[in-house]
């Protein structure tokens, strides 16, 4: 048999409560039914999943075909039936021992067929009975019974105040289910009846058939009494509990339902997919975290910081932060080394294939090696490249790097002007990263690479900081053992990396940082030097750049040397490479076209290819009139020849000065002045022409701007020239500072001056005694047929120049 209800009216779990109890309009019939005559034997009708009491009314769903025929005889006759509770409620066809020894007797109030052939039926409880024999067993149970009379209390404060607990604690619990109906309360107030009162508590409390049935079976009313409010407490104790949990996830819930929700719902898709990413992420970071070799700070930070992340959840914003740091920290080679190569005959050979010349510099590079094969650990300096552009600084770091068997790392300096590009940003800012020297360790995977700066001189600064000032502490070897940067916050260890700087010019280095510098200057190439480039790089790559590999084309070093004079004018090689590709790119068209090359590029070819030369030196040698002295200038590009021209007319003694010249440049050409007046009768010119003329020195090339000390000697010796009349020595230059007591000063960039004389095909060259050191680092085989002239004062220099 099937109860029709899920649940009664309270203490049911809440998915089965929605049953309501049935309550006799009339509870007064609790009296009458003392004298209800119950025949000596009944219909049994066994319930699977409750007990009935006595006074309480239920609807019952009758399903068995025993229970519906003992149901249908007994509404015919006298409406009474024994309702007995079974032991199992699992047995679909119960069996005499299968059921409970004492029941109620329940009268039949309403026997409804229904539509789909069930039966339903409201029976009410009348007495309690027990059982004596199975009379009959087909087609139902039949048994003999007999009624239990229950043993009244006597009206007393123990009794009321037991009946007034129940009442309590049964309205405390309704109270305390939000899915009890509140009328509830209402009717159990309105309970006169003690007897009455414990049997409907007793019907639908919320445990098991056993505890109900132990209820049932007791004869005594207080004692029942007694036991209901034991487990009435229990029951208050567990809708306590159940209510304070409720209460306190609430507001959890209510505030994060949404997101709660839209989580469980990611969590399922995730589950279908194949597990929680960041769960796994977490699980591989750190396991990767076992292999690493790190110090102790960044062991107990990222120890930290995994924690951290373990708690957040991944929707919140600084899961991200959390999680790139965390990151870093494991992608950065914190104590991974590549292992040097000592082998000092390989790394020379290596810095000879990859750049010609460079004797000074490779030299230094041996020499650090040499000192790192033996000690096994110093201090890496700071190298700096200062040359002008394409003469191969950066390449030469790559070289060194290959030498020495390091990972290479290139960080070009140029127009960087925020500090944070250095030492990184603090991780709480949106976007924030680690600086770029961090970044270029953790590409490149090991922490002793040769890292390049790249055009160091070229950095800016404005209100976002200064990036030169940043890079003390890179590059001062007592200090970047302990580089802070601001995104890792932790000190990491720069002292391994072997860094190298370029710059064009070393004037626009910041001092301090200048100081930290081991300055190694880069001259530019001589012809023979670029001629010996092209053949052994430049030709061959350019071949290769324009599909030529395997066609077999030569240059000749005449046809390299025109190339070279005739249309470059430069102290690397960056233009001599693009003029070769221009040749090359002539010979790709010229093969797709007609299928065939011309094996060997002569001058003409060249002539036709890039057309007439733009350089030509031939106005050097032809110069020779009084007044026009021949000085050699440092240009970024290399070393210059030009012209300083000096013209005498009527006037009044007035200095006039053209050629786009600089303050410095002015200067010298009024010094030089000044000395020749004071000194004019040494010379052999009066005094009083310089009242009579005015006096124009005009520097030819008048848009290229021009400046220095070291057009003074050849301005003096121009001025000489035209107030003598006395010409200058052909295929003569000169370069140094004049100073008002007729002494020479040394001046800068001598060898590419030297290098630019022996371009224009002149004989000599007039110096200051102390330059002599700078042309003895000059190869001799590239000044060979040169006469160089030391001289300490002025009048050496007319002594020398002037015919």
């Amino acid at each position: 048999m099937k109860i029709m209800t899920k649940e009664p009216l309270f203490f049911r779990s809440e998915d089965e409560n929605d049953f309501m109890p049935i309550i006799p309009i009339n509870e007064t019939e609790g009296d009458a039914d003392k004298d209800l005559v119950v025949p000596d034997t009944l219909p049994i009708l066994p319930l699977r999943n409750t007990v009935l009491f006595p006074g309480v009314v239920l609807p019952i769903t009758v399903g068995r075909d025993k229970s519906i025929k003992a149901v249908n005889d007994a509404y015919k006759q006298d409406k009474l039936v024994g309702v007995l509770a079974q032991k199992d409620v699992n047995v679909e066809d119960p069996e005499p021992k299968d059921l409970c020894s004492i029941g109620t007797v329940a009268r039949i109030v309403k026997l409804i067929k229904m539509p789909d052939g069930g039966t339903t039926i409201i029976i009410q409880g009348k007495r309690r009975f027990e059982i004596g024999s199975i009379v009959s067993e087909d087609p139902y149970f039949r048994a003999s019974v007999r009624l239990l009379v229950d043993e009244e209390a006597e009206e007393g404060d123990d009794f009321n105040a037991y009946i007034s607990s129940i009442k309590d604690l049964a309205t405390q619990i309704i109270q305390l289910s939000p899915n009890l109906p509140t009328e509830a309360s209402i009717i159990l107030k309105n309970i006169e009846s003690p007897s009455f009162l414990i049997n409907f508590v007793s019907s639908n409390l919320n445990s098991d058939l056993k505890e109900k049935q132990g209820l049932l079976e007791i004869q005594d009313v207080p004692k029942r009494a007694e036991k209901l409010m034991h487990i009435l407490q229990r029951e208050l104790q567990f809708a306590e509990l159940k209510d304070k949990v409720t209460n306190k996830t609430r507001t959890e819930i209510d505030k994060q339902q949404r997101d709660y929700f839209l989580q469980q719902q990611l969590k399922s898709i995730k589950e279908e997919l194949g597990g929680d990413t960041n769960e796994r992420e977490i699980a591989e970071m750190k396991k990767k975290a076992e292999t690493k070799k790190w110090p102790e700070a960044a062991k107990n930070m990222f120890k930290n910081g995994v924690e951290k992340l373990e708690r957040m959840h991944p929707s919140t914003p600084d899961y991200s932060v959390v999680y790139n740091h965390l990151d870093l920290m494991l992608d950065l080679p914190w104590q991974d080394y590549t292992a040097d190569n000592y082998d000092l005959k390989n790394a020379k050979k290596v810095l000879d294939t990859d750049h010609y010349g460079m004797e000074k510099i490779k030299s230094r590079i041996i020499e650090y090696l040499a000192v790192l094969k033996l000690k096994g650990d110093m201090k890496s300096p700071i190298l700096c490249f200062i040359g002008p552009p394409g003469i191969g600084k950066t390449s030469l770091g790559r070289s060194i790097a290959h030498a020495i068997g390091r990972k290479y790392v290139r960080l070009s300096l140029g127009g960087l002007h925020d500090e944070s590009e250095i030492r990184g940003h603090r991780k709480t800012y949106i976007g924030a990263m680690p600086g770029r020297i961090l970044q270029n360790i953790r590409k490149c995977k090991s922490s002793n690479p040769v890292m390049i700066l790249d055009e160091i001189d070229k950095i800016g600064n404005d209100f976002r900081g200064d990036p030169s000032s940043a890079l003390l502490e890179v590059l001062d070897p007592e200090q970047n053992n302990s580089f802070y940067d601001n995104y890792l916050e932790l000190e990491y260890d720069l002292s391994k990396v072997l860094f190298i700087a370029t710059a064009n010019n070393l004037q626009n280095i910041q001092p301090a940082l200048r100081d930290r510098l081991e300055i190694i200057d880069l001259s530019g190439y001589a012809v023979e030097e670029k001629v010996e480039i092209a053949k052994r790089h430049l030709v061959p790559k350019q071949k290769e750049a324009h599909g030529l590999g395997k066609v077999n084309i030569r240059i000749s070093d005449k046809v390299l040397e025109k190339l070279i004079e005739q249309h470059t004018r430069e102290s690397g090689v960056r233009e001599l490479d693009r003029q070769l590709a221009s040749v090359m790119r002539y010979q790709a068209k010229e093969l797709a076209m007609k299928n065939k090359v011309k094996p060997v590029i002569t001058a003409a070819d060249v002539d036709k290819i890039l057309g007439q030369p733009r350089y030509n030196n031939e106005i050097y040698k032809t110069a020779n009139m009084p007044g026009v002295a021949v000085g050699l200038a440092w240009t970024y590009v290399g070393g210059d020849i030009l012209f300083i021209e000096t013209i005498l007319g009527d006037g009044k003694g007035d200095l006039k000065l053209t050629g786009n010249l600089g303050n410095v440049m002015k200067e010298s050409a009024s010094t030089a002045l000044s000395y020749l007046q004071a000194n004019a009768r040494k010379y052999g010119i009066d005094p009083e022409v310089f009242a009579k003329k005015s006096i124009h020195i005009h520097v030819p090339e008048g848009a290229v701007p021009k400046d220095g000390p070291s057009a003074g000697i050849t301005m003096l010796s121009s001025l000489t020239s035209a107030f003598t009349g006395r010409k200058l020595k052909p295929y003569l230059a000169m370069t140094g500072e004049i100073t008002l007591r007729g002494q020479v000063l040394p001046v800068g960039g001598i060898k590419e001056k030297v290098l630019a004389a022996k371009r224009a095909g002149l004989k000599e060259i007039i110096l200051c005694w102390q330059n002599e050191k700078d042309v003895s680092e000059i190869d001799s085989n590239f000044i060979k047929g040169m006469q160089f002239h030391y001289v300490k004062t002025m009048q050496q220099v007319i002594d020398l120049a002037l015919v």
